[in-house]
């Protein structure tokens, strides 16, 4: 997940592109037009007259008719027992001085996948989407972990064997501490260095898996690395260059390596400025992207500017907007015609596990969003997937108090970790046996009214409930 990191870590970098900083830019979009965030208030659902049968979804080539319902972790933020890495000595110095949670050891997903393997087959998922520590297989440059890659094989054996199809992320945040000493990706070295890594990866892997993210969302990933003080704001343009060349080198590896691969970067959407995001770096590597991977947390619109509260930090205080998905999709569609959409993130977060104030729940979450990527398939989208963020809680880039766990896990007060079912298990095991919501379903919460998503197309093309919808 990209989280950006604790609020007291960000505030003396504000000008840091992470989702905070762009979620502060959709505000100020907002009060462009006038608006404040006073009065508003979360609007409540209204049942649409009658229901429609399913339309037939549309046949994306090159991909089967199954979707991928799925759920997701990253290494860092799940595994626990980090090696040397560019975000471990940031923690460790952070922590001492109170800015951030100490990471400790995560969920320990490192010792416990096998068990957490089996609560996301139990859900009916059939793809799997986790992360290789780049630090734990190669923790010497040119010297790989036969232990680490032991770990990576019997996970992604694991993963199959459940029935399950793995998608594979080769960057998410983090390197090797010795790539922070040669300058990170900024460093002469580095993509060479990246190189090997990704082709021994993809190799190794190339029959077990067909799914690859690249580097997972590179502007949040230029944000974090501002944030911990490894690059200044001069530096952007030069690091995602860099970034999408390593995107273009993972992209190769993985076509050498098995010519049925599909890869791809992930991009956080972002209400109002994803068409400025797309420029800085989707546009640049749109012939090496075999579908586009989207990340959608959050919506503004009208009637919903608590994206405000997103921007200060407080991110459960964000009132969802789930049919924004929908517009997400659309846009995508437009700008990149022809390609796969997949939903690599999508998830809410709670604040240490409490429930919402207005009553939505996780369940009420998950039924919605899905309901809104069943009206994108009716209007004949090519949406191949949907993975959701995160199978557990875990460390979210500075704190432990976000949880967006299909799973609570309590690592600061639970020394046991225990898993704890959220609502949303049993909801997704009935979205996976039904692919998505019945024909009868109407969403918890109403669309937004006056969505920011992609101006103007928000407002003269908004959200509909009683459009065509065609099943997962």
């Amino acid at each position: 997940m990209s989280r950006p990191p604790h609020p007291e870590a960000h505030a003396a970098q504000p000008s840091a592109i992470s989702r905070r900083g762009l979620l502060g830019a959709t505000t100020a979009v907002a009060a462009g037009v006038g608006l404040g965030a006073s009065g508003l208030r979360a609007a409540s659902a209204s049942a649409a007259p009658g229901t429609a049968p399913f339309v037939h979804a549309p046949r994306v080539p090159g991909w089967t008719d199954g979707f991928h319902f799925g759920a997701a972790t990253s290494g860092f933020q799940a595994e626990g027992f980090s090696p040397d890495s560019n975000w471990r000595r940031y923690t460790d110095r952070a922590a001492r001085t109170g800015r951030v949670d100490p990471v400790r050891n995560s969920v320990d997903f490192r010792h416990r996948y096998r068990s957490d393997l089996h609560l996301a087959a139990g859900m009916g998922l059939n793809t799997f989407r986790f992360g290789i520590e780049w630090a734990r297989v190669e923790p010497q440059r040119g010297r790989f972990s036969a232990a680490a890659l032991a770990y990576y094989d019997d996970l992604v054996a694991g993963i199959r064997s459940l029935g399950m199809s793995p998608m594979i992320t080769l960057v998410h945040y983090v390197y090797p501490g010795w790539v922070a000493d040669q300058g990170g990706f900024l460093g002469p070295r580095t993509l060479g260095d990246f190189e090997r890594y990704a082709r021994m990866i993809t190799a190794r892997y190339a029959e077990q898996c067909s799914m690859w993210i690249s580097i997972n969302e590179p502007l949040v990933f230029y944000g974090h690395e501002k944030e911990i003080g490894a690059l200044t704001d001069a530096d952007m343009p030069r690091f995602l260059d860099r970034v999408a060349q390593a995107h273009r080198i993972a992209h190769a590896a993985a076509h050498d390596a098995n010519p049925q691969a599909r890869v791809a970067v992930n991009e956080a959407f972002l209400p109002a400025v994803t068409p400025v995001t797309d420029a800085l770096f989707m546009n640049r590597v749109l012939d090496t992207l075999d579908f586009i991977g989207i990340d959608y947390y959050y919506g503004a619109a009208l009637n919903n500017l608590t994206t405000i509260a997103a921007a200060g930090g407080d991110f459960a205080a964000v009132r969802p907007q789930p049919d924004d998905i929908y517009q997400a999709c659309h846009h995508y569609a437009q700008a990149f015609p022809g390609t796969p959409l997949y939903i690599v993130e999508n998830g809410m977060p709670l604040s240490d596990g409490t429930p919402r104030a207005d009553g939505y729940t996780r369940a009420d979450f998950l039924r919605d969003s899905l309901f809104w990527l069943q009206r994108a398939r009716g209007d004949g989208l090519p949406i191949v997937g949907y993975s959701h963020w995160s199978i557990t809680d875990n460390y979210e880039w500075g704190s432990y108090t976000p949880r967006f766990g299909l799973y609570r896990v309590d690592v600061l007060r639970d020394p046991g970790l225990t898993r704890q079912p959220t609502s949303g298990v049993d909801a997704y095991r009935e979205l996976t046996a039904g692919a998505g919501p019945s024909a009868n379903y109407r969403p918890v919460m109403a669309p937004a009214v006056g969505s920011f998503a992609r101006i103007p197309q928000s407002w003269t093309m908004p959200s509909r409930v009683d459009g065509p919808r065609a099943q997962l």
